[in-house]
C-alpha cells in the first residue's frame, strides 16, 4: 500500500508514529513522509541543519520524504494550501493518509489537519488544476504528537514491539531538537514511557495510539488483540 505521513515539521512523524512508519515499512509499504515546513526557527537548528537531521530519520526508517516549503509557525488553512497536498496525494496515489490528531495547542498542527482533511476531499476531484488523477484514499488516520497535556483515548493500538529502538534512533537523529537543548532531551524518555504504557494495553511490549472517525472493516479476529 501507498502511506502518506504528514507532519506539520520535520519530528512530529518520529514523535508520534515513528515505531508504525518502521514496521509498515518492513511489511512492504511505501511509507512517504511529507513536511509541511522545514520547522525553522529554533533555538539551536538552522534549514540546512534540519533538512539533514530529517533525511536521516527517514533513512533509518526506510521512508522517502518531501517537504511542501509552507511557513513554520504560519501554516493556514488555505485553498492553496490544500491543493499542494492533494496534488501530492495524487501524484502518489495515497492509499491511507496519517495526520496529527485534530486537537492541539500549536496553531501548525490544527491548521495542518484541516489541510490534509480537505486535500483527501479535493485530491478526488475531476476537472480540477491539479497534477496527477483524481485518487481518494481509503482511510484517514490521526497520530497523536500534541501539544495538549491529554492522554490519548485510541480507536486503536498498533503494536510496535521490536521497533521502539528504531523510533528512539530517528528522535535522537534531531540533535538540535532533542540533544543540543537540555530542556527537551527528557521528551525521549516520556515516548518510551508512553510506547511501554500502550504496549501494555494490547499485551504487547510497546505500541501506538491512533483516532479514526470511520470505523475500520475487519473479515476476521485472527490477530486481533
Amino acid at each position: 500500500m501507498r502511506i502518506l505521513v504528514v507532519g506539520p515539521h520535520p519530528d512530529d512523524q518520529e514523535l508520534g508514529m515513528g515505531g508504525t512508519i518502521a514496521r509498515l515499512v518492513e511489511q512492504g509499504h511505501d511509507v512517504l513522509l511529507l513536511d509541511m515546513t522545514n520547522g525553522e526557527p529554533t533555538p539551536h537548528g538552522d534549514p540546512e541543519t534540519r533538512a539533514r537531521e530529517a533525511e536521516d530519520a527517514a533513512r533509518i526508517l526506510g521512508a522517502r520524504r518531501r517537504n511542501l516549503g509552507l511557513p513554520n509557525r504560519f501554516i493556514e488553512h488555505t485553498i492553496a494550501a490544500r491543493h499542494a497536498v492533494a496534488g501530492v496525494i495524487r501524484e502518489e496515489q495515497v492509499d491511507i493518509i496519517f495526520t496529527p490528531y485534530f486537537q492541539d495547542a500549536h496553531p501548525d498542527h490544527v491548521a495542518t489537519t484541516r489541510i490534509v482533511e480537505d486535500a483527501r476531499f479535493d485530491a478526488k476531484l475531476t476537472k480540477i488544476d491539479l497534477p496527477g488523477e483524481p485518487c481518494h484514499p481509503q482511510r484517514l488516520i490521526y497520530y497523536f504528537c500534541t501539544h495538549l497535556k491529554i492522554v490519548p483515548q485510541p480507536s486503536f493500538i498498533f503494536d510496535t514491539t521490536g521497533y521502539q529502538a528504531r523510533r528512539r534512533e530517528s528522535i535522537l537523529a534531531y540533535e538540535s531538537q532533542f540533544v543540543i537543548p537540555e530542556k527537551n532531551r527528557p521528551i525521549v524518555g516520556w515516548i518510551d514511557a508512553s510506547a511501554v504504557f500502550f504496549g501494555s494495553r494490547i499485551g504487547r511490549e510497546s505500541g501506538e495510539p491512533f483516532f479514526v472517525h470511520e470505523p475500520l472493516g475487519l473479515e476476521s479476529f485472527e490477530g486481533v488483540f
